[in-house]
């Protein structure tokens, strides 16, 4: 099992990138990197709180890890620290070996000038997932991440209190 890391800077504060992180609605506007779309079947934005999650090709070209075109998990908020840290335990729903185990996901967000900057940490990467194509997908997730939050006034990003 591999891990990898991915860094963006975004022109946002951490408190609406933190909200973007766990609010259902807003996660299927960013978290699928281009090309698919994604759908959050459950989500308790809380630790120890649980949710599942698919991500879609949006052709029949893709090899999901879960069906023909769709990866599909579920995990746990195994950490949150308000504006600051989401670490996430994810599993994919699969009957193939290389695929499964759990990964984990730690999300950092730090104060940087004019914005915040993200670092996504993938640990335990299952062994049929490759890193090179798992830091592709990181990448454009939080390009649509950018996108959404800099675009979009803070007060109009959901409450993930809610």
């Amino acid at each position: 099992m591999t891990s990898t890391r991915s860094t963006r800077r975004i022109n946002a504060p951490r408190a609406a990138i933190y909200r973007a992180l766990l609010d259902a609605r807003t996660i299927e506007m960013w978290r699928a990197p281009v090309g698919m779309t994604c759908q959050v079947h459950e989500l308790s934005a809380r630790e120890g709180g649980s949710f599942r999650v698919s991500l879609t090709y949006d052709s029949e070209v893709g090899t999901g890890k879960s069906s023909n075109n769709t990866d599909t998990y579920r995990g746990h908020f195994k950490k949150l620290v308000p504006n600051e840290l989401v670490v996430e335990v994810i599993e994919f729903e699969t009957g193939d070996s290389a695929m499964r185990g759990e990964m984990t996901i730690t999300t950092a967000l730090t104060d940087v000038v004019g914005g915040t900057e993200i670092v996504v940490n993938h640990e335990g990467i299952p062994r049929g997932v490759s890193a090179s194509n798992n830091v592709v997908g990181a990448e454009m997730s939080l390009e649509k991440l950018a996108v959404l939050v800099e675009a979009t006034p803070t007060n109009d990003l959901p409450d993930s209190r809610r």
